[in-house]
């Protein structure tokens, strides 16, 4: 059956829209993507005894595929059909294979609330990238997908939910408001793992977890109970981060610290005992905690106040209640006025200090950020109208001295968006020190990998500096802290931990006697906590007997942001480590963040969030997959329409090529050139040896692409190996060896001849697929199944073999093809020569390179448009030389191509001499200007230097068009191609 070939040239010629696209892609910038494209069109000759191979039986059965016999292109609506597919076959589970050292990754568990944004879509590609090149590589492979349950974000969403209705979370009562909370994580919660799936996330959704269920659940509980056992975990009032809307403390990791314009408050403290001069003036930007003062401090080294060390102050506005002034070296001599009021319970750094010196410790502020009865006359008021209250107050007694504009470091919820209040409370805390030097010395001592690398030292810095953890939250919907106290006890000396109600009771029945009454403590676990256990909970500990534990823990890679680095990572190798005596996972990998084109953070406020889903549909899977994968470990990723667009040109091209190798198999039926097809080996050396030079050139190319590409794949190097790819396929397979194809396939005439490009074609390709499988898993696995004698999926196919043969100097011997041919077809686009002219030459060159460029004079003849019986080759410059264009296109070979096919000879001197007196006034001009002492002297240097390289290019430019107009134009020679300039 004839097939038209013109819908292929679409997406092969260099004024198609997919070249446009092409000179958007940022691949662009690699050497090899640089080298011009072919702007040849396709030969239109027959196509006799070719025709599509039809989609493979199983795929053809399923109703799953389509091929590119029937699809003009990919499909992105097959994507949902093909990810169903898969997951139906089984292919997300490991493939258990005794000996067989196991790939495992724990998916970061996303909030339960969450939506799919660009984050979740980075870490699933890369994360999938690595799952699907090791199941392809035959080891068996498990991605654990989870969700966590997310307690303060979960919790208010639900909240806000009620409070559309007018409903309390009090008014229903602890129980009742769980109960909504699950019914609301039933309904909606399952959105943000569909999405995931939309992705192609290939995990084994069969062992999908949940930080809520029953099997972590009792995790989180053993988990605790060890800690406290080993003296790790301690319950007791320190000062800890409030939010007063949430009604939580939070950790220091969920505090936001932003600057924001504020005023600084003076205020006069009288000195007890002094005249009316006798005052200290201090600044703060928080008036309101004055009522929780217990000492004034100010610098042993101020002179200024030295006289009233060890004396008192008076409070302003608590009917003059009195409080040390004292000096420490803790005070800022040169901040404000340099006197500190210290308020230990509002203020961190007063804390600490306060616990130094042993001065009492007043709290002012009720949990919900109104002053409580220690303020007085100010109790029940909001913080910040106390402030306002406090300051007309002191106006009017004049204590207020003045009020100045100041930029202030404010702390924020990270969840809530409140500023938080420094409060004194009592929470239950982990000891890190003891954890965090075991795991400092993992990554010390090799056992953990973090790349990038530069993130060990911050990893360290944090180790070194860490603080007790507070994981205790004032919240309903969470883990309960595993702890009950006895009724009509002290609950700070008085409490059992355990890990049910029924043998807590039965503990405190054994010291208590029969009638005791318990009851468990009403906070809830930080959701980290539970998120620490992750890497070895999902797999069954602490039954550490369980299958899967004995099987895949410790795990293999986690992949990240590098933004939670502290919040997760670093917790779950110190929890691991605890608890399991092992570090969870060998390699920790950070990705950046994504931002706009122009490198801002995405946001709302600025209107450059890009969806996901939207992008998806627009531009497909494969093509937001490729694009995210290419950035650098640990680099912000800029993304943009144009890339995307660009890889979107990439998934069509690959789609075409696809269907150019399907168009150019012999027919099913076509038994004999099936066995010639197959008889061509490619893994042997002898084999490869004979393949003719296009052949044995992109075989040997393929073969060089797979151990680089493997090499990549096993360093995490991924942007590396999509970049190696794309350069493959996109210039060496698409570019030249298809185009190389045609002269054998189309105008041998001899089936025999053929079948070595057809062979080459579909071992190249299928190859290629593979290769480009983890980044591009849809259209990659849809032309897989349209190729013949598909047994298996792609997903579950094996990975390419390294160390395949290659023939080095093939690959040098069609470089020097292509330098040709590049050089001759730059002529002709210089000489505007019709693309379906066909011209003459004669190739020079020794006898060695003429007996392998004239080897493959079809070859040449085709790509480089010329008139095959009139290509010659010889070992000198043939007698029309002078009439002739010579190109030197690389050591040794050279070309002429006779003027009288390319040009009208006395329009071209015409134009060249048209093209002088331009060039010769604008040389004049910058000269001229170079010339003027004034310009030279005054003008800024950088100007200057650019009007002198100006006039250096002008003057290359210059000297070729006057030797080109004084002498014949015959004379001209063309240097070769990479060093060639229009003139």
């Amino acid at each position: 059956m004839a097939v038209c070939t013109s819908s292929f040239l679409s997406s092969t010629s260099s004024s198609s829209c997919p070249s446009l696209c092409f000179r958007l892609n940022p691949l662009l910038f690699s050497s090899a993507s640089r080298r011009r494209r072919s702007t040849l069109p396709l030969s239109r000759s027959r196509l006799r005894g070719y025709r599509f191979f039809a989609i493979s039986a199983e795929a053809e059965n399923s109703g799953i595929f389509n091929s590119p016999e029937v699809a003009k292109s990919f499909d992105f609506s097959n994507e949902e059909r093909i990810y169903k597919w898969w997951e139906s076959q089984g292919y997300f589970k490991p493939n258990i294979v005794k000996g067989s050292d196991p790939f495992v990754i724990p998916m970061p568990p996303p909030n339960v609330t969450g939506s799919l944004h660009m984050g979740h879509t980075m870490f699933v590609t890369l994360e999938d990238i690595m799952i699907r090149y090791n199941r392809m590589k035959g080891r068996p492979t498990l991605w654990l997908p989870g969700t966590d349950h997310a307690g303060i974000a979960t919790q208010l969403v639900v909240e806000r939910m009620l409070a559309i209705d007018g409903v309390k979370r009090a008014d229903l009562g602890r129980d009742e408001f769980t109960k909504r909370v699950w019914e609301w994580k039933q309904k909606y919660g399952g959105t943000i793992t569909n999405q995931i799936k939309r992705l192609g996330a290939s995990c084994d959704w069969t062992r999908e977890h949940f930080t809520l269920d029953e099997q972590l659940s009792r995790a989180v509980v053993e988990a605790f109970i060890r800690l406290h056992e080993k003296g790790l975990i301690y319950q007791g009032s320190y000062m800890v981060n409030w939010s007063p809307n949430l009604q939580t403390a939070v950790s220091d990791l969920e505090v936001e610290y932003s600057e924001e314009p504020g005023s600084l408050y003076y205020i006069k403290y009288r000195v007890a005992g002094g005249s009316r001069s006798d005052f200290l003036t201090i600044a703060t930007t928080r008036p309101e905690t004055l009522f929780g003062d217990t000492a004034i401090a100010v610098n042993p080294q101020d002179e200024r106040y030295a006289k009233y060390i060890g004396k008192q102050a008076i409070v302003p506005l608590t009917f003059g209640r009195h409080v040390p002034i004292i000096s420490d070296k803790y005070v800022d001599k040169d901040f404000g006025t340099g006197v500190l009021k210290i308020s230990p319970g509002h203020d961190h750094n007063d804390y600490l200090l306060a616990r130094k010196l042993g001065l009492p410790i007043l709290n002012v502020m009720n949990k919900d950020g109104t002053l409580n009865e220690v303020a007085g006359l100010y109790a029940g008021l909001d913080r910040f109208e106390a402030r306002k209250k406090l300051w007309s107050d002191l106006e009017e007694t004049g204590l207020a001295v003045k009020k100045e504009t100041h930029t202030s470091r404010v702390p924020r919820s990270q969840r809530g968006g409140e500023i938080i209040e420094p409060l004194v409370s009592k929470q239950w805390f982990v000891t890190m020190e003891p954890l965090a030097e075991r795991a400092l010395e993992a990554v010390s001592n090799g056992e953990l990998n973090i790349m990038p690398e530069r993130f060990e030292k911050i990893y360290k810095h944090w180790l070194s500096n860490i603080k007790d953890w507070c994981i205790s939250r004032q919240l309903w919907w969470g883990h309960r802290i595993p702890v009950w106290y006895v009724s009509g006890k002290d609950c700070e000396e008085e409490y059992i931990v355990a890990r049910s109600h029924r043998e807590a009771l039965i503990k405190a029945q054994e010291k208590y006697g029969k009638n005791v009454e318990i009851y468990q403590d009403p906070d809830v676990l930080d959701t980290w906590f539970s998120s620490s256990l992750w890497p070895f909970s999902t797999l069954g500990w602490p039954d550490e007997s369980a299958e899967d534990f004995k099987r895949f823990y410790p795990t293999s890679v986690l992949e990240t942001g590098h933004d939670i680095l502290f919040f997760w990572v670093a917790r779950m190798v110190m929890m691991g480590i605890e608890l399991t005596g092992t570090v969870p996972f060998s390699n920790v990998y950070l990705h950046g963040l994504i931002r706009d084109s122009q490198g801002r953070k995405m946001s709302k406020t600025l209107g450059n969030v890009i969806d996901p889903l939207d992008t998806i549909a627009e531009y497909g899977t494969d093509a937001l997959r490729f694009t995210l994968a290419l950035g650098t470990a640990g680099q912000d990723l800029n993304l943009s329409t144009e890339r995307l667009s660009s890889n979107k040109a990439f998934t069509n091209k690959l789609w075409n090529a696809g269907k150019f190798v399907l168009r150019n198999l012999p027919r099913q039926d076509d038994t004999p050139a099936w066995e010639a097809l197959r008889a061509h080996k490619f893994d042997n050396i002898e084999s490869v040896l004979k393949l003719p030079l296009p052949e044995c050139w992109v075989v040997s190319k393929l073969h060089v692409l797979v151990d680089e590409a493997t090499a990549s794949y096993e360093k995490f190097f991924f942007g590396d190996v999509g970049r190696e790819i794309y350069d493959f396929f996109w210039s060496d397979f698409a570019d030249w060896y298809i185009e190389s194809s045609k002269a054998r396939l189309y105008h041998s005439g001899d089936h025999s001849v053929a079948s070595v490009s057809q062979a080459a074609l579909l071992y190249i390709f299928e190859n290629i697929l593979k290769l480009l499988h983890p980044f591009m898993p849809f259209v990659t696995e849809e032309l897989w199944q349209a190729l013949p004698g598909r047994g298996e999926a792609l997903i579950v196919s094996a990975w390419p073999p390294t160390s395949l043969p290659r023939n080095i100097d093939s690959i040098k011997k069609f470089e020097n093809l292509q330098a040709l041919t590049r050089a001759i077809r730059n002529v002709r686009a210089e000489y505007a020569v019709e693309p379906a002219k066909l011209i003459s030459a004669s190739i020079v060159a020794n006898p060695d390179v003429i007996q392998y460029i004239s080897g493959e004079r079809d070859v040449l003849a085709l790509l480089s448009r010329l008139d095959l019986g009139n290509v010659n080759f010889v070992e000198s410059p043939p007698g029309d030389a002078n009439q002739s264009v010579h190109i030197v296109a690389g050591e040794g070979l050279e070309a002429y191509l006779p003027l009288s096919d390319m040009v009208d000879i006395s329009a071209e001197v015409q134009r060249l001499s048209k093209r002088l007196v331009k060039l010769q006034a604008e040389y004049d001009g910058l000269m001229a200007r170079l010339s003027s002492p004034s310009f030279v002297e005054k003008a800024p240097e950088d100007i200057v230097r650019g009007v002198q390289e100006k006039a250096a290019e002008a003057e290359e430019n210059f000297i070729p068009t006057i030797l080109i107009s004084t002498f014949p134009i015959s004379t001209l020679r063309v240097r070769p191609a990479r060093s060639i300039k229009r003139i």
